[in-house]
């Protein structure tokens, strides 16, 4: 038996409290792994006689992979900080599982487009990155419903 009578619910939701954290962590491990494929991908490809990376936009994508990477691993930090104070932690698990599992799409979107047409090819594993991305946007409670927490978790805490 798990519990008292009635408070099934609550155990529930408390263990899903406790799980986002660790979906946003293997979502920033996923992102990171996606990003260093990019970064390593473009210092060898050359175009026009020079790496890729040395291109502007590539260099802006890399930027902006690495500060959601980075903004994302701060979110879980907190999140698990919290939790392991024995503070409320579920808006920010909440939090850390919805943005790092949005960065980690977006990053793994932008690495295929770094690599061009070896992006879908299985010869590199950034098809698989994506695809994996993808499905940290839903288990655990899809980001939708981590946006419905966070709103309600504001709405109560504003009241």
């Amino acid at each position: 038996r798990l519990g008292r009578e009635g408070e099934g619910f609550r155990l529930a939701m408390n263990t899903l409290d406790a799980a986002r954290p660790m979906v946003g962590a293997v979502a920033v491990g996923l992102a990171q792994a996606a990003f260093e494929l990019a970064v390593k991908y473009s210092r060898e490809r050359r175009q026009f006689e020079k790496p890729i990376m040395s291109f502007q936009l590539v260099q802006a994508m890399l930027a902006d992979m690495a500060m959601q990477i980075e903004a994302a691993r701060l979110l879980v930090y907190k999140a698990c900080w919290l939790k392991d104070q024995g503070l409320p932690f579920a808006k920010e698990a909440a939090m850390a599982k919805c943005f790092a599992g949005d960065v980690a799409m977006r990053v793994t979107t932008d690495v295929v487009q770094i690599l061009g047409g070896y992006g879908y090819s299985r010869e590199y594993p950034a098809e698989k990155y994506m695809r994996d991305a993808k499905i940290m946007q839903i288990y655990e409670g899809t980001n939708q419903i981590q946006r419905l927490v966070i709103a309600d978790n504001i709405r109560k805490q504003y009241v």
